[in-house]
Order: C-alpha cells, then structure tokens, then sequence
C-alpha cells in the first residue's frame, strides 16, 4: 500500500544534502514514527486506567493484583524491545511500524471482552496485559528508526522528541480515562478501548503511506558484542532509574494514589475518581521534561544533565521516604501529607523525563567520540557509531524497562508486608544514589585515555574494551 521506498547511502551528516531535502524526508519519517510510538505506548499503559474501571466488589481484585497487571505488561515490554530493535532493522521502518501497530489491535479487543465480563478469574487479565505489553516495544524500535535519520549534532533533541511525544500516550490514555469516568462510571470502560482501536488504525495506514526503509546499521552480532561494554552495563542502570521510574511511576501511580485517597476515608467510587484527576499529570509533565532534557543536553552535555536530574531524583525520593514515615506514625494518611506525596511523585516523573532525554545524548555521544580513535574512512565511522549507538539504544531500553517491574513488583511487595510504600521508596532512594555515582565517575570526571584497537571495524567487541570512555 502506498509507495515502498528503501533509502540507500544515506548520510545525514552531509549538511548540503540535509538542507536540501533530507531534512524534510528525516521529519516525516519522525512523525509518524512518533504517532505508532504515542498509541503504542497507550496500549502499553491501558491496564493502569482499566484498573480504576475494576471495583473490588465487582471484579474481586486487591491493590496488589492490579499493581501486578502493571508489572507483566511493563515486563513483556521490555523483553519485546530487542526482538522490536531486531525487527525494524530487519524489515525497515515502514514495515515493521504498520506491522507492530495493528498487532495490538488483539489486545485491544481482549480488553473489552474482559471488562464485559466481570467474575473471571486473574490469569485471562494476566495474557491480556501481557499482549498489551508489545506497545512498549515499539519504543526501542522507534528510537533506532530516528537514531539513524538524525545527524549527531541533532540526536539528543529528535530523540528526545521521539520519546516525549510518544510517552505523551501514557497521559493521553489516562486522560481519556478520566473522561469515561467521569461521564459513564464504571459502566462503559470500553469506549476507552474503541478510541484506541480507531487510532492504532490510523497509525498503521499513515505509516504505510509515508514512511521510508532504512539500513539502520543494527545487527544480532552487533547487539551481542556490545553486551560486554562496560558503558552497556553503567547505561542500562541510568535508563533503568529514569525512564524504569518514569514508566514504573506511570503505571503505578495511579493505585498508589488510589490507596492513599481510600485511606483517608474516601470511598472507593470517589477514590477512583480523584485518582483519575491527578495521575495523569505526573506522565503529561515527565513526557514534555523529557523533550527539554534532550534539547538542555545539546548544550551543556549528556553527562551533566544526567547527574543533576539523579541529585533531584534522590531529593524527590527523600521527600517521599519522609512523608511516608510520617503517615506510618500516624497510622493513617492526612491531606497535607498527601498533596506532599503528589508534589514528590510529579517531581520525580519530571526529572525522570529529563535524565531520559539527557541519556538519549549521552548514548550517541560516546561511540561517536569513540569513533574518532578507529582506523577507518569517515562512511565507516559514521555506521560504526550508529550500528553501535542503535544497538545500545535497544539494549538500554529493554533493561530499562525492567526498572518499571521493579517499581510495581516493590510497591506490591511493600503493600503486602508492611500495608505501606515505605520500604520501596528506600529502594528507590537507595538505586538513585547509586546511579548518581556512577554517572560522576565514568562520564562527568576526565578519565585518562587509553589506545585505540588495530582494527576495531573487524572485531567491535575487541574495541568496546579497549576504547577509552571520554567526556560527553
């Protein structure tokens, strides 16, 4: 359907040619790579709205099943990534876009059928929001699409971009479900659903229409490689605090504040309506953080930004440990320890958007400065750093991914043993000061410079170890 066409030698640090019209080809290419990955991403997060539409007295579900909806959808997504990475590779961005964006048409429809009928037992909403889970892979997908479009001096701002707008999903789906909510109630949960069902088809044709295949340098060997770098490892731990927390809060925020409104007396009817009101928000602001992360990281360096947005984060994780200790002595949650619980959440998602915007940089940043050190022509450094860029891309972001399990999993745990969030948010505090850490010695300090590899194109794995890590 519409035009097939492959793009061949493509170079966007060629700045005649990309003022010349690559620039506009890049563009169109991003749009529509952002809206698959902005549905996409609402299909991922379609249980932590769903789950406001569940009663316990309806649907028999506790605090602690629906925050594990949560962690199987956010787990698939995260194992889908690298398969999603290997598959826009392979089949090209135009196909493999249209392909990801009606495959989730089955959950879609899964979801109606469950929600029509209540009284089944947890393991079918388990599979369905398993199935929902492959929206999030199209996120790793997306970013090695716009990865390889972008010249470096642009990266940190489309990537970012990319990731803004398409986790723009999660507080669009949200508010839509605040829209059902607060109109039909608990009766009607599947004209959230319909919607979706009409957009994912919209996605699918308009990225059969105008989209173009590319060569994105990405490859199995690549990937398995690039496994054992050690800035792999130090990278994956930074995505995992900030964009694992920013998806882990998504999906969880909205119970937490549930459980909070439900404590203070509410019932569960209002409960779930004033949590409706205010989870959007914190996902709506970390998303547009994140498009100013990516921009602030062009500009001062993807390492600085990085470690300013993690002392934030271990601020915003304090407040959270304090606030909650304090409702722990009081065996109870007030309103003013309340509107400080919200004020930490909406912090942390929005420095969590900007270290993910920061990141998107700092990724690129450092095999494109490895690539200065290789024995090669330019062409061959340019598809050394992208294949290894694009590849770490992938791999960062299925890890990362896994952080938000870990949120929903320590919540669910914390619930079940203690009846409160505290002990998370100390693993929370705990993980941010780490991270921090890290980030100070291996890219913010000058480390010494080590020799480059006699033929780093022929053995990249030989090379990731012997490349020195510069300042980025």
């Amino acid at each position: 359907m519409g035009r097939h066409r492959r793009l061949s030698d493509w170079n966007p640090e060629d700045i005649a040619a990309w003022e010349s019209g690559n620039s506009k080809i890049a563009r169109r290419n991003l749009l529509c790579t952002v809206a698959g990955d902005h549905v996409a991403f609402s299909i991922w997060s379609l249980w932590s709205v769903m789950t406001l539409f569940m009663p316990a007295s309806m649907y028999g579900f506790s605090a602690g099943d629906k925050l594990l909806l949560g962690a199987v959808a956010t787990l698939v997504g995260g194992c889908a990534r690298i398969p999603y990475t290997l598959g826009i590779a392979r089949f090209g961005g135009r196909t493999w876009t249209t392909l990801s964006a009606f495959v989730l048409l089955i959950p879609t429809v899964g979801t109606i059928a469950l929600l029509a009928n209540p009284g089944l037992p947890l393991w079918p909403y388990v599979v369905c929001a398993a199935l929902t889970g492959l929206g999030g892979g199209n996120y790793a997908a997306s970013l090695a699409n716009v990865n390889a479009f972008y010249p470096q001096r642009l990266k940190g701002g489309a990537l970012a971009f990319n990731a803004g707008v398409g986790n723009l999903g999660v507080a669009v789906v949200q508010l839509i479900g605040l829209l059902v909510l607060s109109t039909a109630g608990h009766e009607a949960p599947y004209w959230v659903c319909a919607i979706y069902l009409v957009l994912l088809t919209l996605v699918g044709i308009a990225a059969a229409l105008f989209m173009d295949e590319l060569d994105h340098g990405v490859e199995l060997n690549t990937m398995r490689s690039i496994a054992f770098d050690r800035d792999t490892w130090v990278v994956c731990l930074l995505y995992i605090c900030t964009f694992g927390s920013w998806i882990g809060f998504a999906f969880a925020f909205g119970q937490v504040l549930q459980v909070n409104f439900e404590a203070s007396g509410e019932s569960v009817k209002h409960a779930s309506l004033h949590a409706a009101q205010i989870a959007f928000v914190g996902p709506l602001l970390g998303s547009l953080a994140r498009i100013y992360g990516g921009r602030l990281a062009d500009r001062l360096g993807g390492s600085r930004v990085t470690l300013g947005v993690l002392g934030g984060m271990i601020l915003g994780a304090g407040l959270l440990v304090g606030i909650s200790t304090i409702d722990d002595a009081h065996a109870g949650t007030t309103s003013s320890t309340l509107v400080g619980s919200v004020i930490g959440f909406v912090a942390l998602f929005i420095l969590a958007g900007m270290g993910n915007g920061s990141l998107f940089k700092l990724i690129p940043s450092i095999f494109e400065a490895r690539s200065r050190s290789l024995d090669a022509s330019d062409a061959e450094r340019r598809h050394w750093s992208r294949a290894m860029s694009g590849s770490l891309i992938g791999i960062c972001s299925a890890v990362g991914a896994l952080g938000g399990v870990g949120i929903n999993l320590a919540l669910r745990q914390s619930y079940l043993t203690t009846g409160t969030e505290t002990p998370a948010y100390w693993i929370f505090l705990a993980s941010y000061v780490v991270a921090a850490i890290l980030t100070w010695l291996m890219y913010v300090r000058r480390p010494a410079t080590a020799a480059p590899s006699s033929n780093p194109l022929a053995d990249p794995q030989h090379e990731a170890k012997s490349a020195s890590t510069v300042r980025v």
